[in-house]
This record gives structure tokens, sequence and C-alpha cells, in this order.
């Protein structure tokens, strides 16, 4: 377990740093465009965003570098979940290790950009997390959180040999779309060029509470607690 936690928060760093890497790369070629669109923006300021049809008429390769970039973060969640596979003996475990994984590399990334270009300036500089299906958009404090979350949960669960109930499974999930939903409350207006309105901190909380109660129904089921006293006798 420790060997298997070990190369978790290896492979999360690691692959964090190279993550951070593609960024630096990625605002090297669209600061700026978005310069030119929005001149006398404040250095490393993401905000407003270059909407599509900005992008398209600065130039056709942009669109293209924009697809090529959404399977890229694809392919990123793909090999954070095969990596939790290889390390996993049953869907319980490749749960909790996705989640140690994910968020190591979360952390990881937010740390390196700082240390490479002193960004984000504080927990609250917004962030565009992810482009799939559509723009996730927050200040950097909610996707710290999550992976926070995910990583306490994850060690928890990995330690104890968690094997949580569909009910169980399901208040999780509803609680994660929940936060989900906080993430792109505004996304027509940030596509559109707009300026991010205030983060939906309380439907964001409520996604958090929610996952949390059905994280902590698993661990307290019957079932759970009976595995780890095996365990420990």
């Amino acid at each position: 377990m420790r060997r298997t936690i070990a190369a978790l928060f290896l492979f999360g760093i690691s692959f964090g740093y190279l993550e951070a890497a593609v960024v630096v790369y990625l605002r090297s070629i669209y600061d700026p465009i978005r310069e030119h669109i929005h001149p006398g923006r404040a250095p490393g300021e993401l905000f407003p965003l270059i909407s599509p049809q900005q992008l398209a008429d600065s130039g056709p390769e942009n669109p293209r570098r924009l697809a090529i970039e959404i399977i890229r973060e694809a392919a990123t969640m793909v090999m954070l979940g095969s990596f939790a596979l290889a390390v996993a003996r049953n869907i319980h475990q490749w749960l909790a290790a996705f989640g140690i994984v994910f968020g190591i590399w979360d952390i990881a990334f937010y740390g390196f950009l700082r240390l490479t270009i002193h960004w984000p300036q504080s927990l609250n500089t917004w962030d565009i997390l992810f482009l799939i299906p559509v723009p996730w958009v927050g200040p950097v404090w909610s996707p710290m959180l999550i992976a926070l979350t995910m990583i306490v949960c994850g060690l928890i669960a990995l330690q104890r040999g968690m094997r949580a109930r569909f009910r169980d499974v399901a208040i999780i999930c509803a609680g994660a779309a929940i936060v989900f939903a906080a993430f792109i409350w505004d996304f027509r207006n940030t596509m559109s060029g707009g300026m991010p309105n205030p983060f939906n901190w309380p439907l964001f909380l409520i996604g958090l509470v929610v996952w949390l109660l059905g994280f902590a129904a698993a661990a307290n089921a019957p079932e759970c607690r009976g595995s780890q006293t095996a365990r420990d006798s």
C-alpha cells in the first residue's frame, strides 16, 4: 500500500509539471493574440476569453490548435485513469487511486506554474479549468478544494479497503454533478468574451457537502467497518 501511494504521488507530481509546462507554451502562443484583441490587459490575466470567432479571425491555424488542446485534455484524463488502473485491483481501488493521482496532479500543476511563471498571483485568481464540454472557470481556490477532497477521500478509501454501495456512489456522483454545474454556471457569458460573473460558491459548497455526505455514508457502512476490522485483526 505504501508503494502504491508513493507511486501515485510521484506520478501526479511529475505529470503536474508536464501540465504546467504545456500551459507555459500555450500562453506564449495565445497571449499575443489576447493582447491584440484586448489591449491593456494585465499580465497573466486570462479574461475576457478569446471567443471562438475571434480565435478563427486571428488565423486559420488557431481553431485547429484549440481542437488539439481539447483532445489533449481528454488524453490527460485517460492517462491519469490508466495509471490508477495499473495500481488498482478492483473498481473501488481504481476510483480511490484516480482521486489521489488527480488531486496531486492538479495541486502540482498550480505549484509548478507559480514557480515557473509566478502565476496564479493568489488563490483568488480566476482560471480556465477545462474546456470539455464547455469552459469550466473559477477562482483557483475552487479546484484546489476539490483536489484536496479527492486526495483525502482517496487515501481513506485505499487504506480502509472501502467498497461503496450503489446508493453512496449515487450520492457522491450527485455532489460531483452539482460542483460541475457551479464551474460551468457562467459559460455562455465567458465563451462570448464577457468577464466572469461572481463564482457560484453556494452551489459549489452544496455540491461539495453532498459529495462528502455520500463518502461518509460509504465509510461508515457496516461492510466497510467489517472489512477494516478484519484487516486490523
